[in-house]
Parts: C-alpha cells; structure tokens; sequence
C-alpha cells in the first residue's frame, strides 16, 4: 500500500473516529448509553455529511491539509445538522450546534495538526 493511500485510509479513520468519539461523550453526559446501536443511530446524519463532504470537497486528495480539515469541519457539522434534523428528525437546539461545531471543528483541525507536525518531524 502506497504512504499517499496510507495516509488518506488513516485520514478518513481519525475522521470517522472523531465524531464517533463526539457522539459517545455526549450521549454519555446526557444519560443515554455508549451502546453502539445508540452511537450509531445517534452519529448516522454526522458520518453521512462526513462522508458527503469527502466525496464532493475532493478531501481525500489532500486530507491533512488546513483546508481541508476547514471544508471537513464546516461540511460534516452543517449537512450532519440539516440531516439530523430533516432526515433522522432529531433536535437541533442552539445549544447542541454551538457544542457540536466547537467540539468537532477543534478534533478534525486538531488530529490534522498533529499529524503535519509529526510529519514534519521526521523529513
């Protein structure tokens, strides 16, 4: 396996792990169980948007970039949130937007600047 196809399987996995890790700790502070089922059913609309975003944005052809941890961010919080909403038919309240945006937008830039700077690290 090539290090540019490595790079964009391990990019897509942090990602998908990032709002999976997004949706355990909130369903666990609001009581509502890590069961994977309720992880699951709960992340659908967010990995859906997540995935969305990697095919339209063409993230995949330079995942660890700046730009397209912004275009991540931006795509999986506002098309997971117009799906939960319209799709799933779950909550949107402020709150949870302001939560969500802030949370996922710091894990997609953060794991993404610590793997430039740990690539950079080594050259």
């Amino acid at each position: 396996m090539s290090s540019t196809i490595r790079v964009r399987a391990w990019s897509l996995l942090a990602d998908v792990l990032s709002i999976v890790v997004f949706v355990a700790i909130g369903r666990r502070n609001h009581d509502e169980g890590v069961a994977p089922t309720g992880v699951f059913e709960t992340a659908a609309p967010f990995l859906v948007a997540l995935l969305v975003t990697w095919l339209v944005a063409l993230v995949w052809r330079d995942p660890l970039s700046p730009r397209s941890g912004a275009i991540t961010w931006v795509g999986t919080v506002a098309l997971g949130m117009v799906l939960r909403n319209v799709v799933f038919d779950d909550g949107t309240a402020t709150a949870f937007v302001i939560v969500a945006t802030v949370f996922v937008g710091a894990v997609l830039n953060g794991w993404r600047a610590i793997a430039r700077w740990r690539l950079a690290a080594r050259t």
